[in-house]
């Protein structure tokens, strides 16, 4: 089992922490030679734990990208409005545009819920562009893809699997006689099978079931159950369960680093591939709703973006190795 830094509680440290805790970051790498600052900083994090979790985090998920920092040119102007906050570019702008850049870890911390936390205190997690494959001890196997967590639970004879974030591919062999169905909770239902294959995925506002093998059940409070045959796909919120008649990509292409769409809008396939690349990856309003269908592989992002260039209308611009937006040709 993954676990967190000793100095950690079992909560996560609050979103005010969290971008305290990017503040002082920054500072420190402004004023990198300036003992008072790291003085300031230093008491700062021994002022409450939660502090030092929170700084300690923050700075393992920028040890990738440090060096590339320093080079971003809106550093300079972005460190003057956080120590000044003159009226050229406001603090908070400031934080806007060095979470975008320079502190492109922290930010996508803060967007994603604090995912990296939840990944690290979880029995089974995969990082940005990972998958992984588990075997739990009764024989149940999982494929998580790419960010992605999960933790179990054994006991009254029953295995719950929970679905922290992103998804995965349950495959479990039928129980002995007796045995109580496998369960798989996400946010928003509770899905139970008595052997079978199929996929999970965790979204904000709704979690994806589709059944490759055997049935599964979908258990939503006050509903009556919904039973999930094999090639059926269905999208589930808090309160009610829809059948997806055609979906617009195949669940378990992942499985093969690949995507296969059909009839996919441009912005919705972006933030797809954006799921297996760290930083921004989006499209200018013109050209958001271009349609999408084929095979994509995945194990080079950047080379997929530049197909895209050369069957599409669209051009890909860097402003960074992980900002990147695709605007219409000129």
């Amino acid at each position: 089992m993954r676990r967190l830094n000793p100095v950690c509680s079992p909560d996560q440290p609050s979103r005010q922490i969290v971008r305290q805790a990017i503040e002082w970051s920054l500072r420190l790498q402004a004023h990198s030679s300036d003992a008072s600052v790291h003085e300031q900083c230093a008491r700062w994090r021994a002022q409450n734990p939660e502090h030092e979790c929170a700084w300690q985090r923050i700075q393992a998920l920028n040890s990738e990208l440090s060096t590339q920092f320093k080079a971003l040119p809106v550093s300079t102007a972005a460190f003057e409005a956080l120590e000044q906050g003159t009226q050229r570019l406001s603090r908070r702008r400031a934080l806007t545009l060095l979470s975008g850049t320079a502190v492109l870890g922290a930010g996508a911390w803060l967007a994603r819920d604090l995912g990296p936390v939840q990944q690290w205190r979880a029995d089974y997690a995969t990082g940005f562009g990972q998958l992984g494959r588990f075997q739990l001890a009764d024989g149940t196997q999982l494929r998580l893809n790419t960010d992605s967590a999960v933790d179990q639970d054994f006991s009254a004879g029953q295995t719950l699997i929970r679905l922290v974030r992103g998804e995965m591919l349950v495959t479990t062999p039928s129980p002995p006689a007796g045995q109580r169905p496998l369960q798989v909770r996400s946010r928003h239902a509770l899905f139970e099978t008595l052997g079978g294959g199929f996929v999970v995925r965790q979204d904000d506002d709704m979690t994806r079931l589709s059944v490759s093998t055997g049935q599964v059940l979908i258990r939503l409070p006050g509903a009556s159950p919904v039973e999930v045959r094999a090639d059926q796909q269905y999208v589930v919120s808090a309160t009610r369960a829809t059948l997806v008649p055609q979906p617009e990509m195949d669940a378990e292409a992942w499985l093969e680093r690949l995507i296969v769409t059909r009839d996919m809008r441009l912005r919705t396939f972006l933030a797809e591939v954006g799921r297996y690349r760290r930083g921004f990856l989006g499209c200018t309003d013109d050209i958001a709703d271009l349609r999408l269908s084929g095979v994509f592989r995945l194990e080079d992002t950047d080379r997929l973006l530049a197909v895209l260039a050369q069957t599409l209308p669209v051009q890909v611009n860097y402003r960074t190795p992980w900002w990147v937006t695709l605007r219409g040709q000129v």
